[in-house]
């Protein structure tokens, strides 16, 4: 990617515009914000004033349109939303002002829900916040919650208000009582807003469908086939099997770019109304409380004809305006980047380019999930090893977000290249794993589905609940004892891994009761063409009530899952922001990593992928330990003698050189 650094030239247009915006913005934040919090306004203006201005140039510049007059109407919005912003909240952002990194405290434990199929709706949530602090959530992701199209509307990312909650959930207000709630215990929100696309039924869409050349231009809306088919030459299908194509021809309006769905209208983030229209977006959500905003599809908001129209150079300028942005006006709201893409790709979300420039301060680590699937069905962690030693680190003002299944498929992003690095042909081995965790690979425990299977790419996508694609399903059903040990004893080695590996952990909804695919999925006729729902149950209450029962599978898992929280917690290693080093612990079935922090104990996280016992040297696994190797968390028939660190199948452990393990947080 080319470097984004400034030249000379646009550092000093930058700095004569800031100069010129000052003195105006002083006066207007001073008199409305008082002097303290009216420079510290101008202050942080000054810090991001070239990551705020180096891009708009970049992007937006034009022979009509002035670097000057661009920026005084943006940070005109910013100062009044500044100004707006709830004094409760105002004190929150001083507190993440002091402490930058208050999201990669080892304390913080992702919890990812639709708010309806979790608790019915936002006032259910605030009900059910207990039940949250007993599992050790500190993050709270409602999955997508804004107003969506009625009927089919890509399980809510078809939005037609982003200014309003979905009235089947509650009110904005509703919103921000969650919010309030949830910071007076310690937790944060995050909610997803859609930055690529609105439903054809939001304003914007009506009013270009209307003719409104203001509105018309937001999207990019062409009057015949030539340019979607020269488009089209170099473009991937999301959804091959229900949505092919990436254009759909509306009567009376033309040809309409949608990537996603016939319903989703891509915005052309070219037109800088576009990037004002959701900058107010992003503003009106920050002063409603949230405090991570998932920047649903980033990836894909820069169109270029002979690319596949991801990753272009101008997202990144996008997001970076928008950080800068929002820096002035919320410094303690972050960002966080949905963009599943190849590896090398995915660490400039987080800033690293040549040089580092703030974009989003969170991303999900997407490979760390597909390699733990890969290694529990092979019994092998080489490939991990090998595609994790090649990552990028992410900046260490940023965080990777670890996950081990999300509301959504999973797409087998194992690269070439790691592949054939690991001994394995890349194309047979995305095919073992699709037929693996569908069920149809003989000896496979998993019981997942197939989702958009692309005859023309071989792509086939999958699937499944984390507890079933486990085995757990398949042995309840044969009403096999020693499976279902089996399965939950993966399913919580897997989520050892979530928790300890670098990023802060999520946890999707069920996975601490170790719920199974919905049988029922395909009864609602919205969902009965989209399997993904299949991993999407309602919250079984009554399941829940097992949790304290450690004689049922529920209390076991949820048990678990909670003692990894709370023992995380207390061990700074585990903070976020800091590079696991992989080790080479001498036998293919075990991952070994050592997470560390200059002011407490190192960390060795050890994981079997194994179906038999396992006895790893310590002089491989707990290299340099000279003192007490004691694990402050294991799975049950772990030992540490003076030779081996002995774990049973699928067994887990976290060890510290100390007498006690535990550090302050």
């Amino acid at each position: 990617m080319p470097d984004q650094t400034p030249s000379p030239e646009t550092r000093t247009r930058a700095r004569a515009v800031l100069d010129a915006l000052l003195p105006g913005v002083r006066d207007r934040a001073v008199d409305a914000l008082g002097p303290v919090e009216g420079e510290g306004l101008v202050a942080r203006l000054e810090h991001h004033h070239l990551d705020l201005l180096g891009p708009l140039e970049g992007l937006y510049v034009t022979d009509d349109v002035t670097l000057a007059a661009l920026a005084g109407r943006l940070v005109g919005r910013v100062i009044e939303a500044a100004i707006d912003r709830p004094v409760a909240l105002r004190a929150l952002d001083r507190r993440r002002e002091v402490d930058p990194g208050w999201f990669q405290r080892a304390r913080m434990v992702g919890y990812v829900a639709y708010a309806d199929r979790f608790a019915g709706d936002l006032s259910g949530v605030r009900q059910r916040l207990d039940y949250l602090a007993e599992l050790g959530v500190t993050y709270l992701h409602l999955m997508p919650l804004l107003a969506p199209r009625e009927g089919d509307n890509d399980g809510g990312y078809a939005v037609v208000d982003y200014d309003a909650v979905d009235p089947r959930l509650g009110t904005m207000a509703d919103l921000e009582q969650l919010a309030a709630d949830l910071h007076d215990r310690g937790m944060s929100l995050c909610v997803d807003l859609v930055l690529n696309h609105t439903a054809a039924e939001h304003p914007w869409a009506l009013s270009a469908a209307a003719g409104d050349p203001a509105y018309r231009s937001f999207y990019r809306i062409f009057p015949d086939r030539t340019e979607p088919d020269r488009y089209e030459r170099t473009l991937p299908e999301v959804f091959p099997d229900t949505a092919p194509g990436s254009f759909t021809h509306v009567e009376g309006v033309g040809w309409v770019w949608t990537t996603f769905n016939s319903f989703q209208w891509d915005l052309d983030w070219s037109n800088v109304e576009v990037f004002a229209a959701m900058l107010d977006t992003v503003l009106a959500l920050a002063d409603h409380g949230v405090d991570v905003l998932r920047l649903d599809a980033a990836p894909f908001l820069w169109k270029r004809a002979g690319t596949d129209c991801q990753n272009r150079p101008e997202v990144h300028l996008i997001l970076r305006a928008l950080r800068a942005l929002v820096g002035v006006a919320a410094p303690g709201v972050a960002f966080k980047a949905e963009a599943i893409v190849a590896p090398q790709q995915l660490v400039q979300y987080l800033g690293a380019h040549e040089r580092f420039h703030p974009e989003c301060d969170l991303a999900y680590n997407n490979q760390l999930m597909v390699l733990l699937w890969s290694s529990l069905a092979t019994r092998d962690t080489t490939l991990a090893r090998v595609a994790l030693g090649r990552m990028r680190s992410a900046p260490t003002s940023t965080a990777w977000v670890t996950y081990l299944r999300c509301h959504d498929d999973i797409g087998w992003a194992v690269s070439d290249e790691d592949a054939w690095a690991s001994g394995l042909d890349p194309a047979a081995h995305r095919a073992f794993l699709s037929d693996f965790y569908a069920g149809v690979h003989p000896g496979s425990f998993a019981r997942g589905a197939v989702f958009q299977a692309n005859p023309r790419t071989g792509d086939r996508r999958i699937s499944g609940s984390a507890a079933s694609l486990c085995g757990l399903e398949a042995a309840l059903a044969a009403g096999d004892t020693v499976q279902t040990d089996a399965a939950v004893a993966r399913l919580l080695m897997m989520y050892s891994v979530v928790y300890s590996y670098s990023g802060i952990p999520l946890l999707y909804m069920g996975d601490e009761l170790a719920l199974r695919n919905d049988p029922r999925w395909a009864d609602d006729p919205a969902h009965a063409g989209d399997n993904r729902w299949l991993h999407r149950p309602p919250m079984d209450w009554a399941t829940a009530d097992r949790r304290t029962d450690v004689g049922t599978v529920e209390g076991t898992v949820f048990t678990g899952l909670a003692e990894m929280a709370r023992v995380r917690a207390g061990q700074l290693a585990l903070r976020a922001g800091d590079r696991a080093e992989l080790l080479d612990t001498g036998d293919d079935r075990v991952l070994g990593y050592v997470r560390r922090h200059p002011r407490g104990p190192r960390l060795v996280a050890l994981a079997a992928f194994s179906d038999d016992a396992v006895a790893v040297p310590r002089h491989r696994c707990l290299p340099g330990f000279v003192g007490d190797a004691h694990a402050v968390l294991a799975s049950p028939g772990v030992r540490i003698d003076d030779h081996d660190v002995h774990l049973p199948a699928w067994g887990y452990a976290w060890v510290v050189e100390t007498s006690d393990g535990l550090t302050r947080r």
